[in-house]
This record gives C-alpha cells, structure tokens and sequence, in this order.
C-alpha cells in the first residue's frame, strides 16, 4: 500500500472512532433544553433517535422538528418515574430499531431552596426523576443490551453531586446518586460489552424544567465567581463530551464521570 493509501485508510480509520452513523440512541427528557439539542446533533451526525418526555406536546413538537431535518426519529412518551413506561420505552425502542446502542438518561428536574425548606412532595418529584428514573432505564436498556453482546448508557450527572452547592440539598444527593450509579453498573456489566458512563455539567444557558433562577441573585452570581470560565456552557459545548462516550473512541472508557464545567469543580 502506497504512503497515500495509507493515509487514507488511517484517516478513515480515525474518523471511525467517533462515528455515529446508524446507532439507535435513546434519550429521555429530550422534549427541551440539553436532551433535545443532543438528539439534533446525533440526528444530524446519522443516529437513529427515540426522544421521550412526560410532556405531550413538546415531545410531539420536537419530533416533528426534527423529522424536518430529515432525522430518522420516533417519540415515545415516559414519565421516567414509572417503572412500567421506562419498560414500555426501550421496549417501544426495540420494536421500532431492532436494538438499542446507546441509552442517554437525562431527564431531570429540581427545586432551589434552602435545605430545611423542602417538604416531602419536592423530595419525592426530584429523587424519583433524578435518581429512580436513572435506574429503571438504564436497567431496561441494559437488559436489551445484555441481550444483544454490549451497548453503552450515558447518564446526565452535575457538577453539584461532588460539590457543596447552596440551594441544590436533594438535587445534589439525587445527582451524587447517580454517580454512584454510575460506577456500580460499570462495574457489574464491564465484561458484558456494556458501557456506562457520565457526564457532569456545569453551569449551563439552559433551564430545566421546573426551575426559574434570578439571574441576578447572590446564588447565580457566585456560581459564576467559583466557575474559572466566568460563564455558562452553550448547549452546543456538551455535544463532544456526549459523542464521545457514545462512540467506539471510548471502547475502553467506562466508570467514568466526566465533568464538563468551565472549571468549576477543579476551582
């Protein structure tokens, strides 16, 4: 083989460790924010998508976007805090692909108060969406994948599971949760070609639902004094990170959390 063809073999070789193309990657909470703008990108990078959301209409709305984009995609609502509809969505998933590669778990939510605030309504909304959710799709997407020789899970941890954050008491516990999570099912299924993975953002320009911060408040301006980048990551800054975990260029990545953060949690 001439210098060139080798070249070209190589290159295509590289390119290959970070491809997508025709992956069945389910996300959920992927009606908004973070989860939609990640299935755009693997939509337009050639996955096959499943979105999901509790919320009808923005998953109706998402879908129809991006089928206009020419995405090959499918809805199936999940309120992740149903054991039974996290089931029927990677069932929904394998009936509609044949299979399921990558499983996002990102459906999120949370409460900003003071920790003697809370009462026992707020903890149960955000434990079992952060945290039970976590684990029932990644235990039905698992069972697929264990079926199937491998796969990889990818769960939307924060930098607030590692960090004492002001405002954030059950969020942060859910999302520490899920870091342990996180390292327990990698453990459990490394030698079983599953994967699993997590990234940890940081401040983001982006608000999930349910939360509605002051911008201008002590909270939100310390959080940019303690992130060294001195603002807030673009939606678009958290495709890489995602990809990555996501593709064969990660084959031996697995455990992981994977801060995504400005600096924040090295600060």
């Amino acid at each position: 083989m001439s210098g060139k063809n080798r070249n070209h073999a190589d290159a295509e070789r590289y390119q290959k460790l970070f491809g997508i193309a025709g992956k069945v990657v389910c996300i959920s909470g992927s009606s908004r924010g973070l989860g939609k703008a990640l299935a755009t990108c693997f939509g337009q990078l050639g996955a096959k998508l499943v979105l999901s959301s509790h919320n009808i209409e923005e998953l109706a709305e998402a879908e129809a976007e991006l089928a206009g984009q020419g995405i090959n995609v499918t809805a199936i609502r999940a309120d992740v805090r149903s054991h039974d509809d996290c089931k029927a969505l990677i069932g929904g998933t394998v009936d509609r692909f044949g299979h399921i590669n990558v499983m996002i778990c990102n459906a999120g939510t949370d409460i900003i108060k003071p920790a003697q605030s809370y009462e026992e309504p707020e903890w149960a909304e955000i434990v079992d969406t952060n945290l039970r959710g976590y684990y029932y799709c990644a235990k039905f997407a698992a069972q697929a994948m264990l079926d199937q020789g491998g796969g990889s899970i990818i769960m939307t941890s924060s930098v607030a599971s590692s960090l004492g954050i002001p405002g954030l008491a059950v969020y942060a516990a859910s999302k520490g949760g899920v870091n342990q999570l996180t390292r327990t099912m990698a453990v459990e299924w490394a030698d079983k070609g599953i994967r699993v993975n997590a990234v940890a953002p940081g401040f983001i320009n982006n608000f999930m639902d349910g939360v509605h911060p002051n911008l201008d408040s002590p909270y939100q301006r310390r959080a940019m004094e303690l992130t060294p980048m001195r603002r807030r990551g673009d939606l678009s800054e958290y495709f890489g990170p995602y990809i990555f975990l996501a593709s064969p260029a990660a084959s031996f990545v697995t455990g992981e959390i994977l801060y995504v953060d400005g600096g924040y949690a090295a600060n």
